[in-house]
């Protein structure tokens, strides 16, 4: 049977993944806290990534790597940003490391769609990222990310993803979608910039979770957009959640300032992996009734 290690194997991707390679692969999560579920086809291993982790207990071999992790501290820079820095890019020089050595043959990275920053166009995976003052420190811990595992494509298949606006049951409250959802739950504003807001393709896990599952089929390194299937205003996702709660959104307009955009091109996602087939008001609709759910 196949191995695979995963990393941030309890986040909103992460738990998923492991549930879908657990009837065919051997699965080695790596995981912030303990969790006791374990089975003969899923172990647990405890590993705090954003400090000096230990690889003692990590199989000597695997056929991939999923490196899925994120610092829970993401947004709290300068404050944390050694331990954003340690799970970003350290942790995945390590990873990388460990793959070679254990003589895997791909090695998925959760990157982001951020790192385009943000524009008019649909951004496609062919243009060059250029690292500028406006790239906020997580993003940039991404892309060096990216940097690093390109080394690697002459060692295994490197296939890296850029997630964007992922959404799903049990998110954090903190992330986008959930904290659409509570304002207008209790009434509070939406901020939109120009007349509708930024637009964008949000993702839900499900569509994620496939990306990731097909990718490790794929016969050579890659990047890839990983999208959802409609491009919609901050305007747009406020409305269709308010049909779904049967409430009347409240948006604050502040025409003066631009909206910056951050959609992503789909095509090369929709022909190596499958096109995504979850539309933003079935995908809300879920979220809506398993957002308490817990993993």
């Amino acid at each position: 049977m196949k191995k695979c290690l995963v990393t941030g194997a309890t986040g909103l991707i992460g738990r998923h993944v492991v549930d879908s390679l657990r009837d065919n692969w051997e699965v080695y999560a790596l995981v912030r806290k303990r969790v006791d579920e374990a089975s003969d086809r899923i172990r647990y291993i405890k590993r705090d990534l954003a400090s000096k982790w230990r690889m003692d207990g990590l199989p000597k071999a695997v056929d991939a790597v999923i490196h899925l992790a994120q610092s829970q501290y993401f947004r709290d820079f300068p404050m944390y940003a050694g331990r954003i820095f340690g799970v970003n890019t350290t942790s995945t020089l390590r990873l990388l490391e460990y793959a070679r050595n254990a003589q895997a043959k791909t090695f998925v990275l959760a990157s982001s769609g951020g790192i385009y920053g943000h524009g008019d166009r649909e951004f496609s995976e062919n243009e060059p990222i250029i690292a500028k003052d406006s790239l906020e420190f997580y993003l940039g811990t991404k892309l060096c990310a990216e940097v690093l595992a390109e080394s690697y494509t002459s060692c295994m298949n490197v296939v890296i993803l850029r997630f964007f606006f992922v959404y799903g049951s049990a998110q954090r409250q903190t992330m986008l979608i959930p904290r659409l959802v509570k304002a207008v739950e209790e009434g509070a504003p939406i901020i939109l910039h120009g007349t509708d807001g930024l637009k964008m393709n949000p993702t839900y896990v499900t569509d994620a979770v496939a990306a990731v599952f097909r990718s490790l089929e794929l016969k050579e390194s890659q990047k890839i957009n990983i999208g959802g299937p409609e491009v919609l205003s901050l305007r747009q996702i406020g409305q269709q959640i308010g049909e779904i709660l049967q409430r009347e959104p409240t948006f604050e307009i502040k025409k003066h300032i631009k909206p910056e955009h951050l959609v992503g091109d789909i095509r090369k996602m929709s022909n190596l992996l499958g096109p995504p087939q979850v539309r933003f008001r079935e995908g809300i609709i879920r979220y809506i009734e398993k957002r308490d759910e817990r993993f």
